[in-house]
């Protein structure tokens, strides 16, 4: 059953820890900056505060997406990165596909993590500083691309890593063409104003394994036919070098990809210094630090 309930505890938003899950009121605000107070347009802001997310076609050049291209390769064909913590290996074909605190590993993505284009940004939809959280670049190459089952980061970030509100924001530059066809990645508008609690197990080290295999942070059904059926499902597709920027607690995921085109991205997650975590709220400790960072020094300045 799926109950839908306000509570106003210390922990605002408690998940794993009851038999059902639960759809939760949103108990902050979308966007904490102003309309005029960053490079976003007053309808851009207005649509990412009533969708969860908005779209920018292009912003990053081609030749930067080359450069992050052939970055990515360097990093992927490195031997001495096989085996580290940081890199996520294919176990059927044996290919990278993602490379975890990306910008401690290389400068050529240490300077897009603090891009004005990005940062301002960031700093516009949440109204402070902000620090990088997490960043990685992901593969999906073609015909092995999986799929990432129907999620909400801050679920995760939240139970796992100690982030206390929804203050954060998802920056995926898309370094191919996501086409429908690709992988591409689907999202609920609406659904961030909403959080599913989820029903699981004390978590393990599974950052490696996509949501739907593993059960950890996977929202039931019920509620995800809910969201869909009050807001629709919208495929974001767009060009190399364009931008989707979305809620923490949007709820999003991506199909398999079967197709000969491979889709690769870099993403980064920004959090407002004044949200930074603390204790995690549904796990014994907190996921190593590449994966949720502790050091909460501002980017971009």
């Amino acid at each position: 059953m799926t109950l839908l309930i306000d509570i106003p505890t210390a922990d605002e938003y408690p998940t794993r820890k009851a038999h059902e899950p639960a759809l939760l009121y949103r108990r902050s605000p979308t966007v904490w900056g102003s309309a005029d107070g960053g490079p976003f347009s007053a309808e851009e802001i207005a649509d990412y505060d009533q969708r969860g997310y908005t779209r920018i076609d292009s912003l990053v050049s081609g030749e930067e997406v080359q450069a992050y291209r052939a970055e990515l390769e360097r990093l992927s064909s490195d031997p001495g990165l096989r085996g580290d913590d940081r890199v996520v290996v294919d176990p059927e074909s044996g290919g990278v596909r993602s490379v975890y605190a990306v910008h401690e590993l290389s400068d050529v993505f240490a300077e897009l993590v603090n891009d004005p284009r990005l940062v301002e940004r960031a700093r516009q939809i949440l109204g402070s500083d902000v620090y990088v959280h997490q960043s990685r670049v992901n593969h999906k190459p073609g015909f092995g691309g999986g799929s990432f089952f129907w999620h909400s980061n801050f679920e995760t970030w939240h139970a796992e890593d100690g982030m206390p509100r929804m203050r954060a924001v998802s920056f995926s530059v898309a370094l191919t063409e996501n086409h429908p066809h690709n992988g591409a990645l689907m999202a609920i508008p609406g659904s961030h104003r909403t959080f599913v609690s989820c029903v699981d197990p004390a978590p393990s080290p599974h950052h490696r394994t996509p949501p739907k295999t593993r059960g950890v942070g996977v929202p039931d059904e019920s509620s995800l036919s809910l969201l869909a059926h009050q807001h629709g499902i919208e495929v974001l597709t767009g060009p190399a070098g364009g931008a989707t920027v979305f809620d923490a607690n949007c709820m999003h995921g991506s199909g398999d990809n079967i197709t000969p085109h491979p889709r690769s991205d870099v993403f980064v997650v920004f959090n407002s210094v004044e949200n930074a975590c603390t204790a995690p709220f549904g796990s014994s400790g907190p996921r190593p630090e590449h994966i949720a960072s502790r050091d909460f020094t501002p980017v971009g300045r």
